[in-house]
């Protein structure tokens, strides 16, 4: 998908935070635990990854029905049954959350490869290892993983932290007969969004600390349940900073405040006054002081700090500031090929290598022509766009579209003139 957009433009209005991406589409993944209905509240329903999941769940007998208006989305997944299903190019990360649904009905799972990659990428041995600790045999198959088994409790000791990891012990783990314990466990504000639902339906989940799970597994499967999924904290950064950069008047509602505490902590470092109350942000000119945007350095890292999915955000947002300003990510070092693309808005202005983007401000941007590289670097590449003087033209868009829900319809409500086309 491409997007033409001719710029300078500035962002003007009222949007809402949609339900979250990471949460959304794990818990998803977690509703097939259930024998009874399921409602999900404040679901981003337009959501690529969440479309495609849903795709596959209703080719395995599971039945939705959607809200758009109130972003409700229903769904009955008594029916569900892998036997059969011989389409498994699904083009989402998180396909090994779909294990635990299948097998807690039939002590058999065929999933996806991850990505609707084949052997040879095995970006998935954590969870091989989790379900194999849990009792199972897993065995890749030329076009899915199959497991068989009757889930088990057991102990998981990651050897590093893993956001897939957890979610992935704690849906198995959920409806698996006896404990589990994840040691080691990645919680984030997603995960925990998570853990709420599945005590929802009825699962029993004690956290210690901060790494710590203990799962008491029902043996079977869990009740049905109504939950609202929570605010994505990433589009909510995203809107704070381009309102601000654009000189526009934002009000940004359901904010999650207590999952975005240290990144505004930066944007406040940096320049950045916004108005908020326990919900909401509103962004004005008058946010920026009378000395401009100040340069900073900063580090991704774990929750509570700024993570990786935000770096790309900062780094754009260091094009405006007075002078350099550093964003350094060892957590994911090469994640630097959109800074390539941005750096054609701004010649010069931008520079990155592995762990490390370097943005030299205040920069003045001019239309170009950038092709996507992913989801956060898409949107990164948009809102360069928006800034821009002249018509620009962004490849890929639909990248960005697998994280923001209603993106096109968001844009255009702050008054932001585009045009999309495939």
């Amino acid at each position: 998908m491409e997007l033409r957009i001719t710029g300078p433009q500035r962002l003007n209005g009222e949007i809402t935070v949609s339900g979250a991406k990471n949460s959304a589409t794990r818990v998803l993944a977690a509703a097939m635990l259930s024998e009874g209905h399921v409602s999900l509240r404040q679901f981003p329903l337009t959501l690529v990854d969440a479309r495609e999941k849903m795709k596959f769940l209703a080719r395995l007998g599971a039945q939705f029905s959607e809200d758009p208006l109130r972003n409700v989305l229903s769904l009955n997944v008594n029916d569900l049954s892998v036997r059969g299903e011989e389409n498994f190019n699904v083009p989402i990360r998180t396909t090994y959350l779909l294990a635990g649904g299948l097998l807690a009905r039939g002590n058999l799972a065929r999933i996806p490869y991850p990505g609707g990659c084949k052997i040879g990428s095995r970006g998935y041995d954590l969870h091989m290892m989790i379900w194999e600790k849990l009792g199972c045999e897993v065995e890749e198959k030329p076009d899915y993983i199959e497991i068989r088994g009757h889930l088990r409790g057991g102990t998981i000791d990651f050897p590093i932290s893993t956001v897939g990891g957890t979610e992935n012990a704690l849906i198995c783990g959920a409806v698996a007969s006896g404990e589990t314990l994840v040691r080691n466990a990645y919680v984030t504000p997603e995960v925990n969004d998570l853990i709420r639902f599945l005590r929802e339906m009825g699962a029993q989940i004690q956290q210690e600390g901060q790494s710590l799970l203990r799962i008491e597994g029902a043996g079977g499967l869990l009740k049905g349940a109504s939950f609202s999924i929570m605010p994505d904290r990433i589009e909510a950064l995203t809107w704070m900073i381009l309102g601000a950069v654009t000189g526009g008047s934002v009000m940004i509602r359901n904010v999650p405040m207590d999952s975005l505490e240290v990144p505004m902590i930066h944007l406040r470092d940096a320049g950045l006054d916004l108005f908020r109350n326990t919900s909401d942000v509103f962004v004005s000119p008058a946010c920026v002081g009378p000395h401009g945007l100040q340069p900073f350095e900063l580090a991704t890292g774990t929750h509570p700090g700024v993570i990786s999915d935000m770096q790309s955000f900062f780094a754009f947002l260091g094009l405006f500031a007075n002078g350099r300003s550093v964003v350094f990510d060892y957590r994911y070092p090469e994640r630097i090929a959109y800074a390539r693309e941005l750096a054609k808005f701004a010649p010069g202005a931008i520079s990155a290598s592995p762990g490390q983007i370097k943005a030299y401000g205040p920069a003045k941007l001019t239309a170009a022509q950038v092709t996507s590289t992913d989801l956060r670097g898409s949107m990164a590449l948009i809102m360069a766009a928006i800034c821009a003087e002249g018509e620009s033209r962004v490849y890929g868009v639909d990248m960005a579209m697998r994280g923001y829900d209603n993106l096109p319809a968001k844009l255009a409500a702050l008054g932001v003139d585009a045009q999309w086309s495939k």
